[in-house]
């Protein structure tokens, strides 16, 4: 019978285990105020909306707490829109469903590209109002990563 090596066989052993693991998951935060001279182009207004968002990396949900005050009237339509640089406008990539009234809050799981241009800071909030069709308040989302739990 041969003779194993059990330091080394526990070492390969760990190793093997390490590999098969998945990679611990990352935890991003976005803060930010929308505000008209954030539209592309800008528009006057007393509004603002203020987001606050987690995205997990691993589970790749995004979830948002959105309030608003001060809107020229109810937004008509709510959304994340992108891949786009601030000052540009892009197309919706996830529109708010539901009830629009403040606090909105929602929760979506991204694609990985969603989530290459997400964490690209590549997405921006808008809100959509009769008086401003075109957006009302944008604000960028731009990924801070959250420190890892100890």
């Amino acid at each position: 019978m041969p003779r194993m090596n059990w330091p080394k066989t526990a070492v390969l052993a760990a190793a093997a285990l390490l590999v098969s693991l998945p990679a611990s998951a990352r935890i991003y935060s976005f803060d930010a105020v929308a505000t008209g001279a954030e539209q592309a182009p800008p528009v006057n207004t007393p509004g603002t909306a203020t987001l606050t968002a987690t995205y997990d990396s691993d589970t790749r949900e995004l979830r948002w707490i959105v309030t608003y005050a001060g809107l020229s009237g109810p937004p008509t339509a709510g959304h994340f829109h992108g891949p786009a640089d601030i000052g540009v406008n892009a197309g919706v990539v996830v529109p708010f469903e539901d009830d629009l009234a403040s606090p909105i809050e929602g929760a979506v799981v991204l694609t990985e590209a969603q989530e290459a241009d997400l964490l690209a800071g590549l997405w921006y909030l808008n809100l959509h109002t009769a008086a401003h069709p075109g957006g009302e308040v944008r604000a960028q989302l731009i990924p801070v990563e959250l420190p890892a739990p100890s």
